[in-house]
This record gives C-alpha cells, sequence and structure tokens, in this order.
C-alpha cells in the first residue's frame, strides 16, 4: 500500500500538476513536465521528510505517474528537484464571487 496519496489538479498536453497528502494532511505539490523522452518534475515539501520517506515518495512518483506516461525503459531522464517550502498567498483570477448575503 502507498503511503502518499497523489491527488491531481491540472493535465495538460505536455505537463501534471499533484498534490501530495500524507493521510489528512498536505505535505505537498509536484510539477511534472513532459519533453519527448525526458520528464522534468519539481516538488515542493511542506513538510520535513526522512530520507527513507523521500526515497519512498520519490519512488511512488515514478511509478504511479511518471511511468504511466513514458516507462523507465523508453525515457532518456527524470529529473526531479526538491524544494521546501510554505504555502504564504493563493491569487485567482478573475476573484471568486462572494457568497450571498442572506
Amino acid at each position: 500500500m502507498n503511503r502518499f496519496r497523489l491527488a491531481r489538479l491540472v493535465r495538460t498536453i505536455s505537463s501534471e500538476v499533484y498534490l501530495v497528502w500524507e493521510g489528512e494532511r498536505r505535505i505537498g505539490q509536484v510539477d511534472l513536465h513532459y519533453a519527448d523522452a525526458s520528464i522534468h518534475a519539481n516538488l515542493l515539501l511542506e513538510t520535513d521528510l526522512s530520507p527513507e520517506e523521500a526515497q519512498s515518495l520519490y519512488s511512488q512518483l515514478d511509478e504511479d505517474i511518471v511511468s504511466s506516461y513514458l516507462p523507465s525503459f523508453d525515457r532518456e531522464e527524470f529529473i526531479l528537484t526538491v524544494f521546501r517550502g510554505e504555502e504564504v498567498d493563493s491569487f485567482n483570477y478573475p476573484p471568486a464571487e462572494e457568497a450571498p448575503e442572506q
């Protein structure tokens, strides 16, 4: 059983965005970009992971998402860059409608 839950937010012809959950807690987001035989990914973690937990997540990303696009024997490279941070704000245009007054 996989430790992390991956929930897709966006999918285009050449990219995908997933939220990464551990139980009920969001622990990060991964942005994947597909360029022919190469896959580039940016993983933004909102919490610290042990080296074993991190390796488990990287493997799950490869097995559950990347390999479904292009198996390891068909691709030239899978480059994963990991960042540590936190969400500080969100912007939406046009702004969401305000709730009607009652």
